[in-house]
């Protein structure tokens, strides 16, 4: 019988880990460097590990979940690491935000063992992960794709194949430019629309009848109107995170974007503030200060 591993079983990875557990009619050994990340994912369906090295040994069909590229790069190429154990056939399916010059890199490694490295970042929240409320996006060839779409609808309520080796990265990364620039204008329309006297939740009231959208609804109405930004959602650091991958992508295929540039200045900004582990719609506060007029 296949063994499905899974590595990152954090705010995302642990919910994921558990549903796939729990849907796939497969065993999991689940890895995390936090006893009681391991703890909350161990189960009759799952077992958990210390010993990443076990996870890379034993399965065939490996999912990350990871904040980011420096721990991706340290499971798959690390000494006793994913690539270090592939064998032909192996999987590893990252569903973690990471840079396109990493997708690539990880996929040529990877195919030089007959393997595969496929990219499959989540669109979703916390909040939401436990019911399969969220979004993959996968960038792979048609036949991978196939076989793994059971495994990924065991986790997701919506899975996309957006295209070849990268397309699943690039995609969630324009996702989250397009997110971050959109909260920003509605931080400034509602800093502006109180300025000149009117009613902050009349105004996103009148917004969602007009050009309702993810951000008005996520973002706008349960953070920026009451001006709430708690830690533990996602925070301002990881979305400069991945506005920092943008702005490689970009440079890399020497564009300019103004509008992702000044929101990526923004997100910077607030994380000098002190708001790094804030729920990153808190870059309304860099908003602010920079609209005051000397």
């Amino acid at each position: 019988m296949t063994t499905l591993g899974f590595i990152g079983l954090g705010a995302m990875g642990g919910p994921m880990c558990r549903n796939l557990a729990g849907r796939a009619g497969l065993p999991v050994i689940a890895h995390d460097i936090d006893p009681e990340a391991r703890a909350r994912c161990a189960g009759r369906e799952c077992a958990a590990t210390g010993d990443p090295a076990r996870v890379a040994r034993d399965c065939a069909t490996v999912f990350l979940s990871l904040p980011g590229a420096a721990e991706v790069r340290r499971a798959c190429l690390g000494g006793d690491g994913l690539l270090a154990h592939a064998r032909a056939g192996t999987v590893v399916v990252d569903c973690s935000t990471v840079p396109l010059a990493l997708t690539r890199e990880l996929a040529a490694a990877f195919a030089e063992k007959d393997a595969r490295y496929v990219d499959a970042p989540v669109a979703g929240t916390v909040q939401t992960v436990a019911d399969r409320e969220i979004s993959i996006m996968a960038g792979t060839d048609g036949e991978t794709f196939a076989r793994l779409a059971p495994l990924l609808d065991c986790m997701a309520g919506t899975v996309l194949h957006c295209g070849e080796s990268g397309t699943g990265a690039v995609t969630k990364l324009l996702l989250n430019m397009v997110l971050a620039q959109s909260v920003a204008a509605l931080a400034e329309a509602l800093l502006l629309g109180r300025r000149a006297g009117v009613d902050g939740e009349r105004l996103f009231e009148a917004f969602s009848h007009g050009c309702d959208s993810f951000a008005l609804r996520q973002h706008g109405m349960t953070a920026l109107l009451p001006g709430r930004f708690p830690e533990g959602r996602f925070p301002t650091r990881y979305m400069l995170k991945d506005l920092d991958y943008v702005m490689e992508l970009k440079e890399s295929l020497g564009m300019t974007l103004g509008g992702m540039e000044t929101v990526h200045g923004l997100l910077e900004r607030t994380v000098a503030a002190g708001l790094g582990d804030a729920y990153w719609p808190a870059l309304i506060h860099a908003v602010e200060e920079g609209g005051e007029q000397p």
